[in-house]
């Protein structure tokens, strides 16, 4: 069985091609990564992929991890412009077999993948065999899903669009970041203040906080990071703006789903300030919750850094479903 398993992403795509065999495993033929605002389309991408690869087989099956809502296998992306239907890709590409899943989905699915050298741990409570497990993120978005096990211990992911629910501040420079981004954006979820794509509404909210011109140029997750490594106050308190944001959502994750099989904290943000995650400041807004403060305290929290988590993920669902 010759799968292509992929991991979508608003900034990077990541593809894998695999040979599945009966007992359940698998080689791996050919991976890439391709910056996804290159391709018109997600058909474009899967042919390059395809050409790239320059295997003597044609795919029997594709399985793409998609930062979306699914219905009925269409969906259209929130931080790419693409709109893709399973059927018709399928048609278009000549696959037999095509199947969307949420990515965060995927990156549930590559928990399981995932050995200790991947993992740092956050909050070292100890993790219940066979609790609820909750996976989030922030990449370019900021996805969740979370995960059940069955009776066997085996777990299922479950999607979610978690992270464009409202944003709710908590405390007074937070009110006014909210006040900031309802003028420019109306509606402001936690994706807005807690993702990639909310670092130069950060870094622009400092600037104005501290009546400071606007950057002419548009601040990237990278580029804030440069401009406080060197020196660039207003930068460096743009990444603390951050940290106390997504350690309050990672907080409100361990709150909604009580996650005692561990809370997994992902994404490409998460990967690059590292340092900053492990610091302190992390875990005090994580566990500022008032009364529910020990429910956070008593959440087993972990740090992935393996950049492969997605597409690890997906490769695992595209085989137990062939």
């Amino acid at each position: 069985m010759e799968l292509i398993a992929g991991d979508i992403g608003g900034t990077y795509s990541r593809l894998a091609w695999v040979t599945g065999t009966a007992a359940g495993m698998h080689q791996l033929r050919f991976e890439q990564a391709y910056p996804s605002a290159a391709f018109a389309t997600a058909d474009d991408l899967i042919r390059q992929f395809i050409a790239d690869a320059r295997l003597p087989v044609s795919p029997d099956g594709l399985l793409l991890a998609l930062p979306g809502p699914l219905r009925a296998q269409h969906v259209t992306l929130t931080n790419l412009d693409w709109t893709l239907d399973a059927a018709d890709m399928g048609a278009t590409l000549g696959i037999a077999s095509v199947r969307f899943i949420n990515d965060f989905q995927a990156a549930a699915a590559g928990v399981e993948t995932l050995t200790p050298a991947d993992i740092l741990v956050l909050n070292p409570s100890p993790d219940e065999a066979g609790g609820v497990r909750a996976i989030t993120g922030a990449g370019t978005g900021l996805g969740l899903a979370f995960m059940l096990a069955d009776g066997q211990g085996r777990y299922q992911s479950f999607a979610t669009e978690g992270g464009h629910v409202d944003f709710a501040p908590a405390n007074a420079m937070q009110t006014r970041l909210l006040e900031h981004l309802r003028a420019e954006h109306g509606h402001v979820s936690w994706e807005r203040v807690a993702s990639g794509s909310a670092m130069n509404d950060l870094y622009c909210f400092c600037c104005a906080e501290h009546h400071r011109a606007l950057p002419d140029e548009t601040i990237e997750g990278a580029a804030l990071a440069m401009r406080a490594e060197a020196g660039d106050e207003l930068a460096e308190a743009a990444l603390d703006l951050f940290i106390d944001l997504y350690g309050a959502w990672v907080g409100n994750v361990a709150l909604l789903y009580q996650p005692r099989g561990g809370l997994y904290v992902a994404g490409g943000v998460t990967r690059h300030l590292q340092v900053r995650m492990q610091s302190p400041r992390f875990m005090a807004a994580a566990t500022d919750k008032g009364r529910m403060r020990s429910v956070v305290e008593h959440t087993p929290i972990f740090l992935i850094n393996n950049s492969r988590l997605g597409v690890q993920g997906a490769i695992a669902t595209a085989l137990a479903r062939h």
